[in-house]
């Protein structure tokens, strides 16, 4: 299958540039963009407690001298971000309670999720993991030892999830061992992926990183995190085809988020766009309610309204399940709006 997308695989920039290059001073933001150096003090403020960083590509499709860009809002620190508000939380969706050793989360029966890095290629201003302990919680410390000891262990679980941070941050050789020990154990049948790097650095999608999806006999997901459709522009298309050359089933999952995407014309495009793509909307989550990301959220009422209006203006294919994680849940909890799904 990766014969056939040779033709596909011309990228400009190799990967690891587009992260090493990628923005992490607010200066250096606001100055790209033209925007107010007003935004400067609260910017660094936000930052000092939770860090900024923006690759090139994603920064490309934001509207210059716009402050309320939806896509600058899911990445330029805010002075309300330090606001403290009851009911937000450092851990959300109560994964320390999950973690059965270090990086290895086991929430909903039949599948595991393993925290492969804490590594990004952009640090969304919602991230329900921004103050997660990744330095007491690295899986690969040990060579992922006592991980894939405790997956081997459980013959229930026939999918692994790889999250992170962003799994795709690693190297293609460091993934293809994971992939190869996981596939080592018999009762693992599937490998899920979630990522946001064929996002926002496109070129992340390269000939070796497909030539072990396809070497694997683990059925593979790739779920992407692209909240609107300005996100998808044709290198993000093209990635996608590469991914889907590979016979990797691609799913997308959004958060719902106030500024953003919150209207049913932007909804209504993000499904049309990423069906474009060959993506298939999968959920809309409601906010994680982690400290410092409260003005993000939308209500409960107003997220059923918009679902309401997906399900009138879409086929069901095109409409994702709107759903909410909770700490100690066996499932995610679906939010239904006015009409059976």
């Amino acid at each position: 299958m990766i014969q056939g997308s040779k033709a596909t695989l011309q990228i400009t920039a190799g990967w690891r540039e587009v992260l090493a290059a990628a923005i992490t001073d607010p200066a250096e933001l606001l100055r790209r963009l033209d925007l107010p150096m007003t935004l400067l003090p609260a910017a660094e403020q936000a930052a000092k407690h939770f860090g900024l960083k923006v690759t090139a590509p994603y920064l490309a499709r934001i509207r210059p001298a716009d402050p309320a860009d939806p896509l600058l809002r899911q990445v330029l620190p805010i002075s309300a971000e330090l606001d403290e508000k009851q009911g937000f939380s450092s851990d959300p969706v109560g994964d320390l309670a999950a973690m059965q050793s270090p990086g290895l989360l086991h929430k909903y029966h039949g599948r595991a999720l393993l925290l492969a890095t804490p590594a990004c290629g952009i640090h969304c201003r919602y991230c329900f993991r921004r103050a997660f302990p990744y330095a007491d919680a690295n899986p690969g410390r040990d060579d992922w030892q006592q991980a894939l000891a405790g997956i081997a262990a459980d013959a229930d679980l026939a999918e692994i999830i790889l999250s992170g941070g962003d799994p795709l941050s690693l190297s293609d050789q460091r993934l293809a061992t994971l992939s190869q020990r996981l596939a080592a154990i018999p009762h693992v049948r599937r490998l899920r992926i979630h990522t946001r790097l064929p996002v926002v650095a496109p070129s992340r999608v390269d000939a070796a990183l497909c030539a072990w999806l396809c070497s694997s006999r683990l059925q593979t997901v790739v779920v992407l995190h692209i909240n609107h459709p300005r996100e998808i522009d044709a290198e993000v298309a093209e990635a996608c085809a590469r991914l889907r050359d590979t016979g990797t089933t691609l799913l997308n999952q959004a958060v719902l988020l106030a500024g953003v995407n919150d209207d049913i014309d932007t909804q209504t495009s993000l499904s049309e766009r990423l069906f474009e793509a060959g993506v298939l909307p999968y959920y809309l989550h409601q906010l994680d309610r982690v400290a410092g990301a409260a003005h993000f959220e939308v209500s409960d009422a107003r997220a059923c309204q918009l679902l309401d209006s997906l399900r009138e203006a879409l086929p069901g294919y095109l409409v994702p399940r709107l759903v909410r994680e909770e700490a100690g849940g066996t499932s995610k909890r679906p939010l239904q709006g006015s009409v059976d799904s």
